[in-house]
């Protein structure tokens, strides 16, 4: 017994940054993200707000980034989401790696 992996999908489609970021206060709810997604907050001073496949928690060089957001804010993070400690262009380039893959 097996299981099936995704198509390949064009990297627009894999991720997408929220046209609000944290600053400006915008609130957001599950419906802002799609089955099989999860969104994370990214930045070191100005967070910005990404949606990401669920696939990607199993990929080691994401869970060394969630190991640092686990270093840093334990389990209270507080954006109220998911927060990564790391330069949003660092994350963009792990994203379009991940997503090549």
């Amino acid at each position: 017994m097996g299981f099936r992996l995704p198509s390949v999908i064009p990297a627009k489609k894999l991720f997408r940054r929220s046209f609000s970021n944290s600053s400006q206060g915008g609130s957001y709810n599950l419906a802002d993200v799609p089955k099989g997604y999860f969104s994370v907050y990214v930045g070191e001073s100005e967070k910005h707000r990404f949606v990401v496949p669920i696939s990607f928690l199993c990929q080691p060089a994401f869970q060394h980034l969630l190991s640092k957001a686990e270093e840093e804010f334990g389990f209270d993070h507080p954006m109220g989401g998911l927060t990564i400690p790391c330069r949003q262009d660092a994350f963009l380039d792990l994203v379009s790696r991940l997503s090549a893959v």
